[in-house]
């Protein structure tokens, strides 16, 4: 599957089973097979002092590393239901932007294997979201993934 395709299928999961992430204007920008980068808007993310809504930030940067988890997972060819397991976040500075340009959560793959999915073992992955404003850094993000094996229903 291509990444284009990739891509506009991470964002129908999201906005199909996370309402919010539609309401919010989350989508998928780019992946290159290392770095991955999400997008979304201020506008439906602003609070009273007019910068991006704490909780946005969050599942912004939340989602930022569970779609590169789950992306590295389709370009290996394995599956696994994926969950954040931990999670912190230092919020450096108020998040702006001007109309139409996107606040920008970026993340990097750590080069784990997923191996183990495909031998029926889970892998936990621990991942670095930075979120990005008008070139300055205002969050940091720091979440533990674990991805369990996909079982296979039982009849009875």
């Amino acid at each position: 599957m291509s990444e284009p395709s990739l891509l506009k299928q991470l964002e129908n999961t999201w906005h199909g089973t996370i309402p919010v992430s539609a309401f919010m204007g989350i989508r998928p920008l780019t992946f290159d097979g290392t770095e991955f980068r999400v997008g979304a808007p201020l506008a439906p993310n602003i609070n009273l002092h007019q910068t991006m809504f704490a909780g946005s930030i969050y599942t912004l940067c939340t989602l930022c590393g569970w779609g590169m988890l789950w992306l590295q997972q389709q370009r290996a060819g394995v599956s696994g239901d994926i969950v954040l397991a931990q999670a912190e976040i230092r919020y450096r500075a108020p998040v702006t932007a001007n109309p139409g340009e996107l606040i920008e959560a970026r993340v990097s793959w750590p080069g784990v294997s997923l191996t183990p999915l495909s031998e029926g073992r889970r892998v936990k992955v621990r991942l670095e979201v930075e979120l990005w404003s008008h070139g300055l850094c205002c969050a940091s993000f720091l979440g533990v993934y674990v991805s369990q094996p996909k079982q296979e229903p039982t009849l009875s």
